[in-house]
């Protein structure tokens, strides 16, 4: 351990978090798939987006974002004057790894009458070459506004895009990225899982492969999950997607029974997040401690990205149509 990760000895950590807390003014944001111990003590816990725009609505001086690199980047997109941390800037993202931004700039110029509907789960540099960002809870009704004939890339989650056209029957160029998470679910293991639990439901989020969704009752986003878990009538749910959302389930309704999906072997950690799990209390201390590692973005390409955000967001809110928000780059 190096001398900026040694702790005092003895030190407590909880009561040292609070501490710095309310010191440095910050709110703590939990991502649903970060361990229980850091979900416990979060100000807010849910999905990133929302996470977030209920940050910014704060009025914190410092954001301490656990969960993954771009995630802290879309809150310091949407609160530029706040301090953005993020306890550990390798926890990085399959998703956004498998999607560079001057790969996906070149992408894009060999398409040029395509417009870029763009996952939430990419980079600021991305977010910025894109036209609208989508999260897995918007991206049905966003797709629904753009005019039938007009062509769409979809990167960087293939299977988030595929789900989407067997949905609505709209062609896309899909970007070949996936969620090694959400990859590593076994459609054998799901099977013998469901002959073990007759009749129990299966919830799961759409950047899963599709061999996975077409057992689903249910697929939509962590929040979504969360939601189906709360009202469904049955007592035991499957769950398909990162296991650390059980933790919200339990406590929402500890009556039921939540059973994470297996991995390919039937009794792997595969499913569970290997960037998530790099935040720990003791990195979320010393990142309030010495407010490091902080989140930077140039000006210019944060207001660039944040268009593309802001688009999704008026968008998804139904009060405003495509028309209303300027030309996108595939117009000009």
């Amino acid at each position: 351990m190096n001398a900026r990760t040694e702790l005092p000895t003895g030190t407590d950590l909880l009561a040292e978090i609070d501490r710095l807390r309310r010191e440095r003014n910050a709110v703590i944001l939990g991502h649903y798939y970060q361990k229980p111990e850091i979900q416990d003590l979060a100000d807010f816990v849910g999905d990133s987006l929302d996470l977030s725009r209920k940050a910014a609505a704060t009025d914190a001086d410092v954001i301490a974002f656990c969960g993954v690199r771009f995630m802290a980047e879309t809150a310091k997109i949407l609160s530029p004057d706040k301090t953005v941390i993020l306890p550990d800037m390798d926890a990085g993202c399959s998703l956004e790894d498998s999607c560079p931004p001057e790969q996906f700039a070149a992408f894009r110029a060999q398409h040029p009458d395509h417009i870029a509907l763009t996952y939430i789960n990419c980079s600021t540099e991305v977010k910025a070459l894109s036209d609208i960002i989508v999260t897995s809870s918007s991206a049905e009704k966003i797709l629904a506004q753009l005019p039938a004939d007009q062509k769409v890339i979809f990167g960087p989650d293939r299977n988030l895009g595929g789900y989407l056209m067997r949905k609505t029957g709209r062609d896309m160029l899909l970007w070949p990225g996936v969620c090694i998470v959400h990859e590593a679910f076994s459609e054998t293991e799901l099977l013998k899982l469901k002959a073990q639990h007759p009749g129990a439901p299966v919830a799961a989020h759409p950047e899963c492969p599709a061999i996975i969704l077409d057992h689903a009752d249910y697929v939509g986003s962590t929040s979504g999950i969360l939601d189906y878990a709360k009202a469904m009538a049955g007592d035991t749910l499957i769950v398909a997607t990162e296991p650390h959302i059980i933790h919200q389930m339990e406590k929402a309704v500890p009556e039921k029974t939540f059973i994470g999906a297996p991995g390919a072997d039937g009794n792997c950690n595969c499913n569970i997040c290997p960037y998530m799990a790099l935040n720990t209390l003791e990195k979320l201390y010393i990142a309030l401690r010495d407010l490091s590692p902080r989140i930077e973005i140039e000006e210019g390409l944060r207001q660039r990205a944040k268009v593309s955000l802001d688009r999704m967001l008026a968008m998804a809110s139904g009060t405003v149509g495509l028309g209303d928000l300027g030309p996108l780059r595939a117009g000009g």
